[in-house]
């Protein structure tokens, strides 16, 4: 035997291996899986042959007979980043927890692109060529209304969105709440000069973001100053933003992600400018790492986990024949640590 041939992937043991280990019949072994007579010693010499061959039975025959597969889909649109990530492991999660099977496709592309909505029609129709129950389809733009409503008529769908789509179930976290509980703790601390640092300007969670912003200095009567658009929510966009601002132009900072707070706080660091001492600053999302940030940054978290956890209950709810519920949205909280001191 060749190398190459030592190294291809030995083929699957299938029932009528098993039966010819055991020295029975492919049928025995069929009642034997599917709850029919087989005598003792049968019975005993089959699972011997099992164990030893490693023959696990296929699924697909009994799935092509029932009406429900136990099969889900999850399609993601937009960057792998902190929050993509998490809401995989909650849903995740929540599929193990539930016997689910769950089949995932993630995307790295706006619909707006020339071929976006037909890459994402075709990981759709992918997704429902195989017999999925249910599909959650988690997408931070928009422009996906006219593709989940064509889904929607024929599976149950959930969408991961902060705004609607007619026909499905939303749920997401609280952009909105994050920004407003953060932009609240910098007016408390006597901040007059706040500086959102927005993120991408093609995602919903941006707008949201920048309307907590505004609102919560509207109550403190305070004015907001232009918000700086970031391109993306990592770090490297922060650090470019650093480069755009004047320090004398705030005295507080609000950046629409953890990870935006980082690039910004190392950028103005090479200018010899650190929080809180020179200027107070706070993020979004509240990821484990920022506790070990220098200073350990002052966020609001955004349960994204629980997001995917809270998706896979809904989109099960619908397959079971709920109705349609109102958007659900997962509040978010705020951890004060020491990148934030009141205003000198």
């Amino acid at each position: 035997m060749s190398k190459a041939q030592s190294d291809r992937p030995k083929r699957r043991p299938s029932m009528s291996d098993v039966g010819r280990a055991a020295n029975v019949s492919a049928q025995t072994v069929s009642r034997y899986f599917t709850g029919g007579y087989v005598s003792q010693e049968a019975r005993a010499k089959i699972e011997t042959a099992v164990r030893e061959l490693g023959y696990s039975r296929s699924r697909l025959p009994r799935i092509l007979r029932a009406e429900r597969t136990d099969t889900l889909g999850f399609l993601a649109m937009g960057p792998m980043n902190y929050g993509n990530a998490d809401i995989l492991t909650g849903i995740s999660r929540a599929a193990i927890a539930a016997g689910q099977t769950l089949l995932t496709t993630q995307i790295d592309l706006d619909p707006s692109e020339a071929d976006g909505h037909a890459k994402i029609d075709q990981a759709l129709h992918n997704l429902l060529s195989m017999r999925v129950d249910g599909i959650v389809v988690g997408s931070p733009y928009l422009g996906v209304d006219d593709l989940l409503k064509e889904i929607a008529a024929m599976v149950p769908v959930v969408f991961l969105s902060e705004v609607s789509a007619p026909g499905v179930t939303a749920v997401h976290a609280d952009s909105y709440g994050a920004a407003l509980h953060a932009a609240r703790h910098l007016t408390g601390l006597g901040h007059q000069r706040i500086l959102h640092l927005a993120g991408p300007a093609n995602r919903n969670e941006s707008t949201e973001r920048i309307r907590g912003y505004r609102d919560a200095l509207a109550e403190a009567h305070v004015s907001p100053l232009p918000v700086v658009q970031c391109r993306e929510w990592d770090a490297a966009a922060g650090a470019e933003a650093a480069t755009k601002v004047r320090p004398s132009s705030f005295s507080a900072v609000l950046a629409a992600s953890d990870q935006i707070a980082l690039g910004f706080m190392a950028e103005l660091r090479k200018e010899g400018l650190s929080a809180p001492a020179d200027y107070s600053i706070a993020g979004i999302d509240d990821m484990p790492e920022v506790k070990y940030y220098s200073p350990p940054l002052t966020s609001s978290r955004l349960d994204f986990a629980r997001v995917g956890e809270i998706a896979l209950e809904a989109i099960l709810g619908r397959i079971g024949g709920q109705p349609l519920s109102e958007a659900v949205v997962v509040p978010s909280t705020l951890s004060v640590r020491s990148s934030t001191a009141p205003f000198r």
